[in-house]
């Protein structure tokens, strides 16, 4: 019985990820106001429920910037920065992990703990952290209305977890490390 639900979930993934795959990119167009820079809030609500934290060592921190990297590298905004970070910090503790064996009933990968099988590229792509960013990335690009949905609903809608709140936790903590690196 195990078995069957497991792959029922894992099929309705597989159609879910396929299904964003091929939907295509939203195209979301801005008009500049003025051309002075000026600060602005890269957190639009409260995070929801409780908030988690950890200290980061030099390659998280190095994770980071990467992820910051290849959303600028994107053309998207802070805030697609601050999902990316939280999932990363949900998945793997911004780790980029390899194969965890037994502790790993799946073949999940890198900081987002994207699998191979379920189409997110080579085991060295999606260990590769611009790499994987990207692909995230893109998922998130092709979810309708990400911007202003709360993060937790954003990264389950690309990730598919079997955790679907545990994003959230991480929220102030990826929009403090956003906030801290975008503009170095």
């Amino acid at each position: 019985m195990n078995t069957i639900i497991r792959k029922s979930v894992l099929s309705v993934a597989g159609l879910a990820f396929a299904g964003g795959v091929f939907a295509g990119p939203i195209a979301a167009h801005a008009n500049p106001v003025d051309s002075k820079p000026v600060a602005v809030a890269v957190q639009t609500a409260k995070p929801q429920g409780d908030q988690s934290h950890i200290t980061l060592n030099d390659e998280q921190s190095a994770n980071v910037k990467a992820i910051i990297a290849a959303t600028k590298k994107a053309g998207l905004p802070e805030r697609a920065a601050i999902i990316s970070i939280a999932t990363s910090l949900q998945e793997s503790k911004l780790e980029n992990l390899g194969h965890l064996g037994d502790k790993n009933d799946h073949d999940s990968l890198g900081l987002f703990q994207q699998r191979p099988t379920s189409g997110w590229g080579t085991p060295e792509q999606i260990t590769d952290p611009a790499y994987s960013t990207a692909a995230f990335l893109k998922g998130l690009k092709q979810v309708d209305g990400w911007q202003d949905m709360p993060l937790t609903d954003a990264a389950q809608t690309v990730q598919v977890s079997a955790y679907p709140d545990a994003y959230a936790q991480w929220e102030q903590q990826a929009t403090d490390l956003v906030a801290q690196h975008w503009n170095s």
